[in-house]
């Protein structure tokens, strides 16, 4: 049955996407669920880092499960329902106070390019393949999924992967900005588990901070809130883990941060 799975281990919590016959779709209820599978880590203490992947070794995502739109994009009124769910997905992890990371294997298109998008990093392994096909489909592109893409990666590779509908190896992904880090097959998921070990390490109240930061330069200078960010870096210096983090350094130790 597809659906996003939602597994924790070691700080972690990983939302897998489960449709491997489809290279694991989207399906409207899957898109649905990501906004309470965000609000779930958000509300765990132990997760410090949230994880979108895909299940098997074909795909991260091959996008929306067109099987659907006969029924879920056969109106306007169904059209701006699907497209609501969609960006509501796409916004609980953009908005998400925890660091997201997309971790991508193979397929990455479509609306699995937005969601991969819409996490803070994508950690690729050299076979990942990306790819915006809207213009093959005859979709119109949402104009904040196009915002989004320009604040990220610039007009110009923006319009080159709306316009073109190109796939995109994932060497080039890297050079445009795509993925933020990319390794080989033999040695991807141990690169992944060390890099997530390491952010899920870090001081909560901190990566939060920054979290916090990054959500607010996405937006238009007149809208941003600084004074939530200054509040979130206060409530760094005010906590245990900010002694912690000094202590550790003097005693040239490991910190233990507890998120307090």
């Amino acid at each position: 049955m597809a659906s996003i799975r939602y597994e924790t281990e070691a700080g972690v919590a990983r939302l897998v996407i489960a449709q491997t016959d489809k290279l694991n779709a989207m399906t409207f209820e899957m898109w649905a669920s990501l906004p309470g599978l965000v609000a779930r880590a958000e509300a765990d203490r132990s997760v410090r880092a949230i994880v979108v992947t895909g299940e098997g070794e074909r795909a991260f995502c091959a996008g929306a499960d067109i099987s659907q739109f006969g029924e879920k994009r056969d109106s306007q009124q169904a059209m701006t329902a699907y497209d609501d769910v969609f960006a509501r997905g796409c916004a609980a992890l953009a908005g998400a106070g925890k660091p997201s990371i997309a971790v991508i294997r193979g397929i990455c298109f479509g609306g699995g390019f937005g969601l991969a998008m819409s996490c803070d990093l994508r950690l690729a392994r050299n076979d990942s393949r990306f790819r915006i096909p809207a213009a093959r489909l005859g979709l119109g592109y949402a104009y904040e999924g196009v915002r989004m893409l320009v604040t990220k990666l610039g007009m110009g590779p923006t319009t080159d992967l709306l316009l073109s509908a190109r796939i995109v190896a994932a060497e080039e992904a890297l050079r445009l900005g795509i993925v933020n880090m990319l390794w080989t097959a033999e040695r991807f998921e141990r690169e992944v588990c060390e890099y997530l070990a390491q952010v899920s390490s870090n001081a909560p109240l901190t990566l939060n901070a920054v979290k916090r930061a990054m959500i607010e330069l996405a937006r238009p200078e007149a809208e941003r809130d600084v004074a939530s960010v200054e509040a979130a870096i206060a409530a760094c210096f005010a906590s245990a883990d900010y002694l912690e983090g000094q202590q550790a350094f003097r005693d040239k130790r490991e910190p233990v941060f507890s998120g307090e």
